[in-house]
């Protein structure tokens, strides 16, 4: 297996990553005013992300950095082609962080509300765009060679489209199935990590927004059928996927086993993203022009130098990652509830850090 191979595999484990760790807490941004019918509820909801969330983002920021140093011409023709899309992506995760910040600040209803709204369209915007911004890499974007060069050549090649274009009908179907599925992935996250009455809630709204999900996500991994160049292989894939979304929201009916049912949400994801990263390959992304201006592994790349400093590099800090990040959600693991909350917001930000502690 060539390096160029080893980091396109290495870039969809931390596009997983990302979409499952970071798709709860986005989920959980986004059902404060479904399941916090409360300020006392909401309070819980946050705190039970409050020492995770960021930390999670890590993963996001990992992946676009090694897509710039591996695959530099993937990197430039989406993230200029898809510039827009993506800072409104990135003006949502800035908002979400401030209001996460803020709307402890100050005791005012209003004041809070008005941050809790911010909390949720900050969620919302990168829950839908990234589907959106999936659904064009590998369902195809109008790339062409730039006019007066030579079309042969990967470095003439150019995102030739604008916003319009990367809201087709697949894409949106894309976007509508990560929203969806990560709402559904935050409410069980919030069975696992809450009691009382924010549990019972979460549970509900898991499996009515689980049923909604599972619809899109069918509509749209069977859609993707038809741009996939390994249908043999992303199929199955889509198939188990379909099985262990259907496992996750029978075991959050049930309501016994919400740690096994959080292994299989997050198994639904792993499964969803890796069918798309196994059609798409081995292109990185697809012309919808022509197949001759798609961009490959091999002609998107770097050098074969700058490849082997980033293996040696990621052999050696990845693990020091997943260690630390995996003593966070230890340290943290405990379940939290409303009587953990204090009475009044002003008491201080270290007290609602105490109770995301579990204690």
């Amino acid at each position: 297996m060539d390096l160029q191979t080893i980091w396109f595999i290495l870039i969809a484990v931390l596009w997983i990553g990302y979409f499952v760790l970071d798709g709860f807490d986005l989920g959980v941004g986004m059902l404060l005013p479904v399941i916090g019918k409360d300020d006392l509820r909401r309070r819980v909801m946050i705190n039970s992300i409050a020492t995770v969330w960021d930390g999670n983002e890590v993963w996001l920021l990992v992946a676009g950095g090694a897509t710039f140093a591996a695959f530099p011409l993937w990197y430039s023709t989406m993230f200029s082609g898809y510039y827009l899309a993506l800072f409104l992506v990135l003006f949502g995760l800035i908002l979400r962080g401030v209001a996460f910040e803020y709307r402890g600040k100050k005791d005012s209803a209003s004041w809070r509300k008005r941050w809790d709204a911010a909390i949720v369209v900050g969620s919302a915007l990168p829950a839908l765009l990234f589907g959106v911004a999936f659904g064009n890499v590998v369902g195809g974007s109008p790339i062409a060679p730039i006019e007066g060069t030579q079309p042969d050549l990967a470095g003439s090649l150019n995102y030739t489209g604008n916003l319009l274009d990367l809201l087709n009908p697949f894409s949106l179907v894309m976007g509508l199935m990560t929203l969806t599925v990560f709402m559904a992935h935050g409410a069980i996250f919030l069975a696992l990590k809450t009691s009382g009455e924010v549990r019972e809630a979460s549970r509900k709204a898991a499996v009515r927004i689980g049923i909604v999900a599972a619809v899109f996500a069918v509509a749209a991994l069977l859609w993707y059928q038809m741009y996939s160049g390994n249908v043999a292989f992303t199929l199955p894939l889509a198939l188990l996927a379909a099985v262990s979304w259907l496992v996750a929201l029978g075991l959050t009916l049930k309501g016994t086993r919400d740690g096994w049912a959080f292994v299989f949400s997050s198994l639904t994801i792993l499964l969803a993203v890796t069918t798309l990263f196994v059609g798409l390959f081995p292109n990185v992304m697809v012309s919808s022009i022509d197949a001759a201006y798609n961009l490959t592994v091999t002609n998107a790349s770097s050098q074969q130098y700058t490849l082997t400093v980033m293996t040696v590099v990621a052999v050696i800090m990845t693990p020091v990652v997943l260690l630390y990040q995996g003593w966070t959600y230890w340290v943290f693991r405990k379940r939290i509830s409303t009587s953990m909350i204090p009475d009044h917001p002003e008491a201080g930000r270290a007290d609602d850090r105490f109770a995301a502690a579990g204690h």
